[in-house]
Formats: C-alpha cells, sequence, structure tokens
C-alpha cells in the first residue's frame, strides 16, 4: 500500500524528541511492507536524509517571513493552551502549502504510475482540511489520527469545531491513541463505528531496565548511591503538571530528605518552575537538566526510583510517551488519573494511579514507592511485561496496518467509513 501523511511534527533528527511517534507509526508501515511519503513542514533545524528509515520525508515551505517560521514542531501553542500570534498569522499560509503540498505529491505520484492509495493526517487540525481535500480531489480514502492537542483545539471555539467536523465527515477511520481521546473526538464528530482507540508503543530495546544506568546518572547529577531519585519527564507546559509535583516535593523531603526531584525537558514554563522549586524552598533538590536526546533520556529513566506524571487536563494529552517509556524500562510509576493513563495501567498492578492536581495524593504515593521497594520493584516488572506482551510498536503498527486496509477496502467497495 502506499501512503502520504500529512503532519505538523517530526524528530528534527535522529534522536530528537519532537513527536516521536509520528516517526515510530511511518517508519513502522514501512517496516510492514508498505511504501510511506510524509509531508511536513520546513524547519531550520531539520537534519534528515530524504529517505530516512525507509520513510521518504518532504519538507514543504510556507513563511513569507522567517517569523513566521513557527508552524509544528510544538512551536505554535504557548504551553499548549493558547495559539501563539505569530502562529495565528501563520495559518492561510501554512494551511495553504500544506494543501498545495498534498495536492503536488499525489499529481506526481499519479503521473508517475504509482499512485498513492491512502491518505493519512496526523493531528485533525490543522491537517485533517487540508488532507481531506486533497483525498476528496483523488478519490482516496482518508484516515486521521488524534494524537492530543488537535482535540484540545477543536473544543475551544465553533470555527476549529465545525473544521475539525467536516475532516471528520471525510474520514474513512479515525484513530486516537487513548480512549478519552476517541470519546472526545466523537462528540465533536467523528463515527464512533469507524473510530479505533490505537495505542502508542514502546521500543523495547532501547527503553529497558539497566542496573548500569542508576550508577551513571547519579555520578552525572552529584548523586548518593542511596539517595533516591525521582523522574519526571516531558514538555514543560501546562498539561504535564510539573508545578503540582514541585508542590508535592517539600512534603517528599519530609519523609525522604535525601530524595531529589530531576524534571527533564524544555518547554515555555521552565523559568516559572524554577521560580516556584526556588519559593518552595527545594531547589536544592530539584534539577532541570533541559532537553534530552532519546538514548540519554532512556538512560534518565532506567535509572529512576519513582518515575512521576502528574498530567492535568489543562490541554490534552492523548497517550505520553514518557509513560510507556517508563514503564518500558521497569520503573514505578506515579500517575494521574485521566487522559490514556487508566488504559495502560491497572492500579497497583503496572502503577499507582492518584487524582489530578492532588499534590498531598502524589507525595504519598511517591514515599510509598520510594519506602517499600519490593512493593515498587514488583510494579516495574509488571509494567515491563505489560509493555512487552501488549505495547510495542510493532504491536501498535500492526493495528494501524489494520485500520489502513479497512479504509481501503471501503473505498473499493464504495462504502462510506
Amino acid at each position: 500500500m502506499r501512503i502520504l501523511m500529512l503532519s505538523t511534527s517530526y524528530p528534527k533528527y535522529p534522536g530528537e524528541t519532537t513527536a516521536p511517534f509520528i516517526e515510530e507509526i511511518a517508519a513502522g508501515a514501512v517496516a510492514r511492507g508498505h511504501e510511506v511519503t510524509l509531508l511536513a513542514p520546513w524547519h531550520p533545524e531539520i537534519r534528515r536524509l530524504a529517505v530516512d528509515r525507509g520513510v521518504r520525508l518532504r519538507f514543504f515551505r510556507y513563511a513569507p517571513h522567517p517569523a513566521l517560521n513557527v508552524w509544528g514542531y510544538a512551536q505554535s501553542l504557548l504551553s499548549d493552551t493558547h495559539i501563539k500570534r505569530r502562529a495565528l498569522a501563520a495559518v492561510p499560509f501554512a494551511l495553504g502549502a500544506s494543501t498545495v503540498a498534498m495536492l503536488r505529491a499525489l499529481a506526481v505520484a499519479r503521473r508517475s504510475g504509482a499512485p498513492f492509495d491512502l491518505v493519512q493526517a496526523h493531528w485533525v487540525l490543522p491537517n485533517g482540511p487540508p488532507a481531506a481535500l486533497a483525498a476528496r480531489a483523488y478519490g482516496l480514502p482518508l484516515v486521521i489520527s488524534l494524537h492530543g492537542s488537535d482535540i484540545y483545539l477543536a473544543e475551544r471555539g465553533r470555527v476549529m469545531a465545525t473544521a475539525a467536523r467536516l475532516a471528520f465527515r471525510c474520514a474513512r477511520a479515525v484513530t486516537a491513541c487513548s480512549s478519552d481521546l476517541r470519546a472526545r473526538g466523537v462528540r465533536l464528530g467523528a463515527r464512533p463505528a469507524d473510530s479505533t482507540v490505537i495505542p502508542y508503543g514502546v521500543n523495547v530495546r532501547e527503553f529497558r531496565p539497566d542496573e548500569g544506568a542508576r550508577a551513571a546518572v547519579r555520578a552525572e547529577l552529584g548523586l548518593d548511591d542511596g539517595a533516591p531519585l525521582v523522574i519526571g519527564l516531558g514538555r514543560l507546559v501546562a498539561k504535564k503538571g510539573f508545578g503540582v509535583l514541585l508542590d508535592a516535593w517539600p512534603r517528599v523531603l519530609a519523609q525522604a530528605p535525601q530524595a531529589t526531584l530531576c524534571i527533564v525537558g524544555y518547554g515555555d514554563l521552565r523559568g516559572q518552575l524554577e521560580d516556584q522549586a526556588r519559593r518552595l524552598g527545594v531547589s536544592e533538590r530539584v534539577r532541570f537538566p533541559g532537553q534530552m536526546e532519546r538514548g540519554r533520556a532512556a538512560s534518565y529513566l532506567a535509572a529512576a526510583d519513582v518515575f512521576a506524571l502528574p498530567i492535568v487536563r489543562e490541554g490534552v494529552d492523548g497517550l505520553p510517551n514518557a509513560l510507556l517509556e517508563a514503564m518500558g524500562a521497569g520503573r514505578p510509576v506515579v500517575a494521574s488519573q485521566v487522559a490514556g493513563v487508566p488504559d495502560v495501567i491497572d492500579e497497583g498492578v503496572h502503577g499507582l494511579m492518584v487524582p489530578e492536581r492532588d499534590p498531598g495524593a502524589l507525595a504519598s504515593a511517591i514515599v510509598r514507592l520510594i519506602a517499600d521497594r519490593p512493593f515498587a520493584e514488583g510494579l516495574g516488572r509488571a509494567a515491563r511485561a505489560r509493555v512487552e506482551q501488549e505495547l510495542t510498536w510493532e504491536k501498535t503498527c500492526e493495528r494501524f496496518e489494520r485500520v489502513y486496509q479497512a479504509a481501503a477496502r471501503s473505498r473499493g467497495s464504495g462504502v462510506r467509513g
């Protein structure tokens, strides 16, 4: 099958952490024997081969001025909750360029005698409408994949909700990375019968238990071997809830004074979070090492005594990759009971879940895992086992393949999704 994908983000170079799930979905389809061409906006930091991991990559330019190069790559939203003014100014240029790039790719493929069989839009907003237009122009089935921020935007106002609804109307299939996201997509107009939950996966060879990482990371951070290390990993934006984690940290230190919190990532809220740590008087026990390439992030996860995921319903987090990666590393997890977390964690089996925005409950769960190492290690082993059995990228891409095949069959039979 020949698949044309449209995305607004892609890892800018191998190992970079912007939307790694898009790369895994595309490369996974190639590994299963399909031909994939992926279109995405140009970014000045792109360092990719024209064909990378078998995926044909095409980066289109859209900005009439360098100041408007803010489309995608986690640049368009302020803390993932508000569209930046420059991004709003870029909208007509980016949407126009997306549509032209899609139509051009479809036309070239048809002229070459190797036309595409299917179009996939990653994020219903902003990519659903241009992908729908192009798919309809060439009579191709459209698959729309929901990843989180798109649904949050669609829920914010009538214009964006209408744009999402019209795109859904053209789709033969809709995928969502969590059941929560699927339900919200259905409320916005996705057809229930054609909407499927496909959780993200984990590279279990990269994210795995690693005893050597514990000593290496502690040496890098200047920590004693016995000092408990709690890791939070993700972009420093509102929906990740790192402010709640910092509010919980004084209560953790009251019972585990040698513990260190390491918040790994980059984003708009870093300065605000650092100020919060200082105000709380915990800055000496909190580290902000910044953005890491995936290999180094895997080492930090493997070194953690506890992985904390305090996400909140501010913005939409579909199914955080970091959660699955921590599970793959065999780490005991404490996570908010929101978004896709309940899809992959059974309480007290694969991790602990707490109410969102509850620093007390979060602190208590972290302290429990620090204090009861046999229990914590058992959770980590169960989490790793679940990933190996159900949540590898190979299994995820097998599920996507079934959706592609069903969408293609519906085209051939003349049946709408």
